[in-house]
Parts: C-alpha cells; sequence; structure tokens
C-alpha cells in the first residue's frame, strides 16, 4: 500500500477544516526569512509543476489536494515540520535505514500529532518531486516504510564520500523539462520551473546548497546535462541539452512515466510526447538489437577462428 492510499482517506476529512495551528503564528514569525524550507514545502505542489506540460494534457488536470494545502502551509509552523521531516527522511535514505510512524511522531511531528497526516503527505510527495525516492509502506501492521530510488540512475546528486541529500528527482525534473521543450530547453526556462518548486539560481537552500552550480556545473560535469550557448542569441543566452549519461542510463518514456506521477496524470494524456517516447523506445530496441546481432556475430567468428589456429603434426 502506497502512502497516498493510506492517507488520503484522512486528508478528505481535513480539507473541509480550518486548521488552528495557522492561527498561532505570530505576525514576527510570518515575516521571517522561509527561504531555506520554501523548497521542499513548494516542492509538495505537483499541480504547480505540472505547469510545464499541463496544457499539453487532454482536459487539464484538477487541483491536487497537497496544493490546496500549500498556501496555508507557507509562513506556518507546519511548515518547518513538513521541512524537518524531509531532512529525517533522507538521513534515513542515506543510511539504509527503514522509518516508522512512531519515530516520526515522536522525534518530528511532536505536538503536531492531530496533522500527521497532513505533514506526512507533503513530505512524501517532496521526497518524490526533488529527491526521487519512494516512501513505500513495507509492514502496515506496525506502519514500518522503507525509501527507495524510483529511477535507476547511478547519480544521486550527493558529492563522493559527502554526506548530503539526494537529489535525483531534481534532475528527472530538469531532463523532463527538456524532453517536452523540444529536447533543448533555455536555461530561463529551466529557471522558472525550479522557482515553482522554490529553488533560485542566486539562493542558497538546504537542498542543493548552490542551486546555479548544482545545475550548470555539476550535473554537465557528470555528463548528464549539456549546458551551451543558444546559436545567435544577443546577449548570449544558455541552453540545457540532455547529456550523453542520461541518454545512456534513462528513456523518454521513464521521465515522462515520473514527470506524469507528479502531475497526477498519465504519460498517455501527453498525446505527442508519448508518441515521441514510444518511438524512442522502439529506436533504442532496434539499437540493443542490432548490437546484439553485432556482438553474437563476432563470437561466432571467433570461435570459427579456433580450430585454424590449431598446429598440425607434421
Amino acid at each position: 500500500m502506497s502512502h497516498r492510499q493510506k492517507h488520503d482517506q484522512g486528508l478528505e476529512g481535513q480539507l473541509g477544516e480550518e486548521v488552528p495551528a495557522a492561527k498561532e503564528v505570530s505576525a514576527a514569525e510570518e515575516s521571517q526569512d522561509t527561504s531555506s524550507s520554501s523548497a521542499s514545502v513548494q516542492a509538495t505542489a505537483p499541480s504547480k509543476a505540472s505547469k510545464v506540460s499541463g496544457d499539453q494534457a487532454a482536459g487539464g488536470q484538477s487541483t491536487s489536494k497537497a496544493y490546496l494545502y500549500s498556501k496555508f502551509l507557507l509562513n506556518s509552523n507546519l511548515q518547518k515540520k513538513v521541512t524537518d521531516l524531509v531532512k529525517f527522511l533522507s538521513f534515513k535514505y542515506i543510511t539504509n535505514e527503514p522509518v516508522t510512524e512512531a519515530e516520526i511522531q515522536k522525534h518530528v511531528v511532536k505536538e503536531y500529532k492531530g496533522y500527521y497526516a497532513l505533514i506526512f503527505r507533503h513530505a512524501c510527495e517532496c521526497m518524490e518531486v526533488v529527491f526521487g525516492i519512494e516512501v513505500k509502506e513495507v509492514d502496515s501492521l506496525n506502519h514500518t516504510y522503507k525509501l527507495l530510488k524510483i529511477l535507476d540512475l547511478t547519480y544521486d546528486g550527493r558529492i563522493s564520500n559527502e554526506e548530503g541529500i539526494p537529489k535525483t528527482g531534481l534532475l528527472v525534473l530538469i531532463l523532463g523539462v527538456i524532453f517536452m521543450e523540444g529536447n533543448r530547453a533555455s536555461e530561463k526556462k529551466i529557471w522558472d520551473v525550479l522557482s515553482v518548486v522554490g529553488m533560485y539560481p542566486d539562493r542558497h537552500d538546504f537542498i542543493c546548497g548552490d542551486p546555479r552550480k548544482f545545475i550548470t556545473e555539476d550535473l554537465v560535469l557528470e555528463n548528464y546535462l549539456v549546458y551551451q550557448p543558444i546559436p545567435n542569441s544577443d546577449p548570449t543566452s544558455y541552453e540545457f541539452l540532455w547529456g550523453p549519461r542520461a541518454q545512456a542510463e534513462t528513456s523518454k518514456m521513464k521521465v515522462l512515466q515520473f514527470f506524469s506521477k507528479v502531475a497526477g496524470s498519465s504519460p498517455t494524456s501527453f498525446t505527442a510526447l508519448y508518441k515521441e517516447a514510444l518511438k524512442d523506445e522502439e529506436e533504442r530496441a532496434r539499437a540493443l538489437l542490432a548490437s546484439t546481432a553485432i556482438s553474437t556475430a563476432a563470437d561466432n567468428l571467433g570461435s570459427g577462428e579456433k580450430p585454424s589456429s590449431v598446429s598440425h603434426p607434421e
């Protein structure tokens, strides 16, 4: 059972309620800078992220319950709880440890136990959207969860031998934007989309540290992205393309499936993109068959040559 199925019923009941915790936030608290946690909370609004391609979906998508709450969560004490839980879950992923509802209640949610379902839902959606990690229930009796990487990318955005938060979902989000923009996306477009999840090029946050460096340097050095000047642009502007490592480790179909999940949609809703992804899958299959045939032919040729290399007695 997924965390979404488990808590939907509880969230339905809360949708019509006025959350008293919001009234407890003082004017001073509301005026504090929340940039360090805005990324995690805003990242839990998949309906916003889907704006990148939502117009392409037939009929559009209804606003998610998570997004309906995002306005309330900003400038509230619950926002901090969501951020704290995201950090807690990220640590559990890094240490490869399961986590229980009892642990979350005790160490993170504490006095906000009445809003556990809401906090948990937002944090789990953030783990998926930004980090590419699924919070999967493996023991329904004790409410135990494992944190699993959604895609097979070998790089999770952490610097080798250093602690850090995995950023697989963020990478796939960027790859998805590039795909949906015709396989190349301007730097401005990338930052426009990332601003929706609370990430800005010149604002430090707990996810990336320096977002500009992570995207324009780290992911480029890892060969997941190509960052190049747009021809004939004046002043010079830059664009992103998929790098060779992205093309080798994932596919347009996998990225579309991930992006559709974030948008609360189906891959087939994005008709043109789905057709392109299918074509890409067919081309990959043909290339694999050709490569296998060549390898098999080479092996057969090699085995056929062995007898001729044996010397005959005089």
